[in-house]
């Protein structure tokens, strides 16, 4: 049963496709300035858009619909699915090919931010590296002192897959370790119980300015987690 004014109307936006203002007054019991001001709220959390609509004579009326982003807003029905093709997969292939598997899912990760980095220095790599695990959700820090580089995730986006699969913590080790064409060591890790994950890298004087691994068509091999 659905009690909650603001769900009641996405309810029924989400049932018709595009709704009007006063239909959706009608299927929530409230007045149309009501359904006005929670209309606005959702609009600001981008989460339904507006359109008008002309049917005879007179000023065109707005029907609503849902945005890509609402129909985001039900991860659990995605863990619960990618879990159970996970579990498929780990029935149907070797422990090998699923780390080939996932070593290729991080080299297209990396192919996208390739055409960013390629012939950078190392501290132009290091930010658009940031720039792009910041998008994917891991809210990174990054510290360096000399030729030490300390990345920390304080965000996992995979966290809850991760906890049933831990193999699938070792694509963004390799990412990191493709994009700056440098060895990765964890030293920190959610699935061991640290706050958050993080990665210890050795900067040698000679990889300043020079190319990574993933700008050079360099294969990775994907570290085994554990």
């Amino acid at each position: 049963m659905i009690e909650n004014t603001r769900e009641k109307i996405v309810h029924a936006i989400r049932s018709q496709g595009r709704i009007s203002v006063n239909e959706l007054a009608e299927a929530a019991g409230v007045s149309p300035v009501s359904v006005r001001h929670h209309l606005a709220a959702l609009a600001a959390d981008q989460l339904i858009k507006a359109e008008e609509d002309r049917h005879g004579v007179g000023r065109p009326r707005k029907l609503y619909s849902l945005t890509e982003r609402a129909f985001e807003q039900t991860p659990g029905r995605y863990l619960r699915l990618t879990h159970r093709i996970l579990e498929r997969m780990k029935d149907n292939l070797t422990d090998a090919e699923m780390q080939a598997l996932f070593a290729d899912i991080a080299g297209s990760m990396a192919d996208e931010i390739d055409p960013l980095i390629r012939n950078q220095p190392l501290d132009q790599r290091i930010q658009v590296l940031s720039d792009f695990l910041n998008e994917e959700g891991f809210a990174v820090e990054i510290e360096q002192e000399g030729s030490q580089l300390t990345l920390r995730e304080l965000a996992c986006p995979y966290f809850q897959i991760s906890r049933e699969h831990p193999e699938v913590c070792a694509i963004s080790r390799t990412l990191i370790s493709r994009t700056l064409g440098v060895d990765v060591e964890r030293q920190q890790w959610l699935m061991n119980g640290d706050t958050h994950c993080s990665f210890s890298l050795h900067l040698e004087p000679a990889q300043y300015g020079s190319a990574p691994a993933s700008a050079q068509g360099q294969p990775s091999v994907l570290p085994q987690e554990g």
